[in-house]
């Protein structure tokens, strides 16, 4: 096969970490191919490399037999290939019309169009099966639909070489089957997809071939999935056997730690009340819009409460306020972790340390030892991949990144209820188990944990009662033993009329 797209003897390291060592694989025309690996396995590097955003220290890439040298991103825009980062690139304050054709706008004698501009991109957003109004300003959209816009905007730029990383980690079932039909019809018309993903149905209902990355090299290339198995799959990725990801494990349930009574905001209209038990995992489940996010912000105090309380061990919470909610033993790792959960420019030790820092500050001075201290017995502890704790935190994976914000949960002194949003979004299999793992254990040490994902094979995995959202509001509520994926599924759907009924509810 003649091959479209080449890596040849790519070689990247920075200082205490070799991310690539000698990688090559070829892609031909009109295939779409995989790119798998666990995180810190130098999948994001390689995409970098092929953006143009990083150099190769040795190596080169190919395109139609032609050796590229790509300098910037701009050089990679030029030869017409474009990524699509797991962290999204758009601009919050612009209309989705005005990010889709940023610095490409309609003018006539200087003056801009945006009538024309409206409807140049609102025609092509419906040819895609895009629902959005191109008017909206992308501060206003999910997260769903702000990937949904930026893959949108690679496919308007006519890319010979569009790279989708994890491109479905903040899409619905029904935003996922879009994208799969226009990857499709890019395939038919000659494109070439590298498609990086954790999600092995994803990677076996897309893709015509795979390449698997362990610890900077190739583990392995399958030029076709014929003959490939899912277990073969993760033993390249992890270089050992896998054979229950979720290793649930009963634990001793405890008094309501967590008691949420008629909870409600401007995003979330209607009252909701739940409670959560020392030592248990109780997940929530829901479709895109149901309003877990919003449920989890409120009871954290992150967003204003029109009306409600929330409470831990019988002792209420301080409405609104996180940092009231933080010395109650409250806490939450967002959904969103490059907004809302790291602190960008930082160091990973930094971002351990930052809200725990009046434990080790006597008289306002911050003892610099006991902080590094902290910091280097949490990235032993929970085995997080870096070189050293002064590390800029994005350079990280997204599941150390995660890891990161555990720790710095953990090292406060009284958590009691620990609230995790997406936990496993956009990370690998063998990093899930190391996380899932984390969750057990401190459920065992009498933590409430609340668990929201949209992975409902994840949700049923770890929990010990599983809450089902639906616009906005509980629609039910299971306990393990009544764990059912249909009637589950059949609870998160606003119209249930023609779903299997439920047949048993906690």
């Amino acid at each position: 096969m003649t091959h479209f797209l080449e890596f040849s003897n790519i070689t990247k390291g920075y200082p205490g970490v070799q991310a690539l060592s000698d990688i090559s694989f070829g892609i031909g025309k009109g295939r779409v191919h995989g790119l798998m690996g666990e995180n810190g396995a130098g999948k994001s590097t390689l995409i970098k490399i092929l953006s143009g955003d990083t150099r190769a220290d040795t190596g080169e890439i190919r395109i139609e037999g032609a050796a590229q040298n790509f300098h910037s991103t701009r050089d990679a825009f030029a030869a017409r290939v474009t990524v699509v980062h797991q962290e999204l690139q758009l601009v919050p304050g612009l209309t989705v019309a005005e990010n889709l054709r940023l610095g490409h706008f309609p003018a006539r004698a200087g003056i801009i169009s945006f009538r024309e501009l409206v409807e140049d991109v609102g025609s092509k957003l419906r040819d895609i099966g895009i629902d959005v109004d191109p008017r909206t300003k992308v501060a206003a959209l999910s997260i769903g639909e702000r990937q949904m816009i930026e893959i949108a905007k690679a496919v308007m730029q006519d890319a010979r070489v569009i790279a989708l990383d994890e491109p479905t980690s903040s899409l619905s079932s029904r935003e996922s089957e879009i994208l799969f039909k226009l990857i499709d019809r890019l395939r038919e018309q000659g494109k070439v997809i590298l498609y990086i993903s954790h999600r092995l149905d994803e990677i076996f209902r897309l893709c015509d071939g795979c390449t698997v990355l362990r610890d900077g090299r190739l583990a392995a290339h399958h030029a076709t999935m014929e003959g490939v198995t899912r277990d073969q799959i993760v033993s390249e990725m992890v270089g050992r056997e896998i054979s229950d990801i979720w290793g649930w494990r009963g634990r001793a349930i405890g008094e309501v730690r967590l008691k949420v009574a008629g909870l409600s905001g401007t995003r979330l209209p209607k009252p909701v009340s739940f409670e959560a038990r020392s030592g248990e995992i109780l997940g929530f489940f829901g479709l895109v819009g149901a309003g877990r996010s919003e449920l989890m912000r409120l009871v954290y105090g992150a967003d204003s409460r029109g009306a409600g309380s929330v409470s831990i061990d019988g002792r209420p919470v301080a409405a609104s306020d996180p940092r009231q909610s933080i010395r109650a033993g409250l806490v939450l790792c967002p959904e969103d972790r490059k907004f809302d959960g790291i602190v960008q420019g930082r160091s990973v030790s930094d971002n351990i340390s930052i809200s725990a820092r009046r434990h080790f500050s006597p008289f306002g001075i911050l003892d610099l030892g006991k902080e590094a201290a902290l910091a280097d017995g949490f990235i032993k502890s929970l085995r997080i991949r870096t070189p050293s704790r002064k590390q800029d935190i994005v350079n990280l994976s997204g599941g150390n990144q995660q890891k990161v914000i555990l720790a710095r949960w953990l090292a406060e002194e009284n958590v009691k209820v620990l609230i995790v949003d997406e936990p496993t979004r956009g990370i690998d299999v063998g990093a899930k188990a190391e996380i899932y793992d984390l969750l057990y254990s401190l459920a065992e040490k009498g933590l409430a944990i609340v668990v929201v994902s949209s992975e409902l094979p994840e949700v049923m995995g770890i929990s010990d009662r599983v809450a089902v959202m639906c616009g906005g509001s509980i629609a039910a509520t299971f306990d393990r033993p009544e764990f059912n994926e249909r009637a589950i599924l059949a609870a998160a759907l606003p119209d249930r009329s023609a779903a299997e009924p439920i047949q048993k509810v906690s």
